[in-house]
């Protein structure tokens, strides 16, 4: 082994901080003479160089692993999957902590990523407090309109029903007062019934406007009323909503005329088992295409492209999430009726009993009415908001829409 000066090199001596300012003398060794020349400080030994520590991993926000001024310095790390050794204070942790993993993303209502039936009844009740002032407001306008006029229908309805009634059952033995109360009842019955489509465009168009307001929400953003009324594409699911009732009504027509055709040349038996095998079917397919039909307003609204593919594109997102999406959404609806019969069985018995007093059934049209606009206001906007959500889960789940949305919420 050689020494450095062997190889023609030599080690410069270790020199004080003080020497390398101007005017400042050597620092001379204790005990020397004054004036004398420090000796050279002897060159170090070399020797093996230990390689520098690997450094520790540290998570994500968590403080530096290097120890302050005065702590203890950590244990080292056992290995992985093994336990480390009992300290004096007590055994370790069990071993090392998992791979830290970000919080989703929740820029609004709801977090982006595939959601769970607790978030999306959650997130439709944020939706409505998010932007009040559309998802209540417009909606309990919109119904306030659709419910006035039906009632003005509702009423002049039931006037014309009850006296052709009253006519039919004038030469019977009945009393005056039994044919009064008769033609009264069922004209109203038959006049709801006649008038309940009327509120079918003010739900469609409602709820067109409001997934708009829904879908600001899942970023944060609080449309305004100006701009949800200037959206064109609500028309096209009134139209679709209204396709949808006519093939309702066309195959329930042609059902009910078998069932009459059948009765008409004496086979009772087999009418009354189209009546009742037909009934199943029937609300079996209605129920059907519901839930297929289910994500089809929120894709005419949001999405740009042409009708008929948009339908085609929304029935084919529910396929394989058919009773995942019956689930949810009958849940809502069960939800929602408990709701609503909040305000329409007090607003009933209220009715009643003035229209016991009054004696005129015009008080029990109003009152329900009122209770009605009510109902309607709170379901249309929680369903809506459902359905806005129910499309978006589903288009995280299969097009990872999260990563869009994400990146939508993130610029100005």
């Amino acid at each position: 082994m050689t020494a450095p000066q062997d190889d023609g090199t030599s080690s410069s001596p270790w020199v004080s901080p003080s020497a390398g300012r101007p005017g400042t003398a050597p620092e001379a060794a204790p005990g020397a003479a004054p004036g004398a020349t420090p000796d050279p400080a002897p060159a170090p030994t070399p020797g093996p160089v230990p390689p520098p520590a690997p450094p520790s991993p540290v998570g994500w926000g968590s403080p530096a692993s290097s120890p302050g001024w005065g702590a203890p310095a950590a244990p080292p790390a056992a290995p992985w999957g093994q336990q480390p050794p009992a300290g004096p204070a007590g055994p370790a942790p069990a071993g090392p902590p998992g791979p830290w993993r970000p919080a989703p993303l929740q820029p609004g209502i709801v977090p982006l990523r595939p959601l769970g039936l607790g978030e999306i009844l959650d997130g439709s009740v944020r939706a409505v407090r998010h932007n009040p002032v559309v998802m209540f407001g417009l909606a309990a306008l919109v119904t306030t309109v659709a419910v006035a006029l039906q009632t003005l229908v509702q009423l002049y309805v039931a006037g014309l029903v009850a006296a052709s009634l009253g006519d039919a059952l004038a030469g019977t033995d009945a009393t005056g007062t039994d044919v009064g109360a008769v033609s009264e009842v069922f004209s109203m019955g038959l006049a709801q019934s006649a008038t309940q489509p009327l509120l079918l465009p003010a739900t469609s168009v409602l709820t067109g406007f409001l997934i708009v307001s829904v879908s600001r929400s899942v970023l944060g953003r609080r449309v305004e009323l100006r701009e949800v009324l200037r959206t064109r594409r609500v028309w096209w699911v009134l139209g679709f909503a209204v396709l949808v009732l006519l093939a309702e009504a066309v195959v329930g027509a042609a059902w009910f005329a078998l069932v009459l055709l059948l009765f008409s040349q004496q086979q009772e038996g087999a009418a009354l088992a189209l009546l009742v095998l037909g009934g199943i079917l029937y609300v079996v397919a209605l129920v059907w295409v519901t839930v297929r039909t289910l994500l089809v307003p929120p894709a005419l609204v949001l999405e740009g492209k042409p009708f008929r593919a948009t339908v085609a594109r929304a029935w084919r997102l529910t396929r394989g999430s058919f009773w995942r999406l019956f689930g949810t959404y009958l849940l809502a609806t069960l939800l929602v009726a408990v709701v609503t019969s909040l305000f329409l069985v007090p607003a009933g018995i209220l009715a009643g009993l003035l229209t016991g007093v009054t004696g005129s059934a015009t008080v029990t049209v109003v009152l329900t009415a009122v209770g009605s606009v009510v109902g309607l206001t709170v379901s249309t906007s929680f369903l809506a908001a459902l359905v806005a959500l129910l499309y978006v889960d589903v288009r995280m789940r299969r097009e990872g829409l999260d990563l869009e949305l994400a990146r939508a919420a993130s610029e100005p």
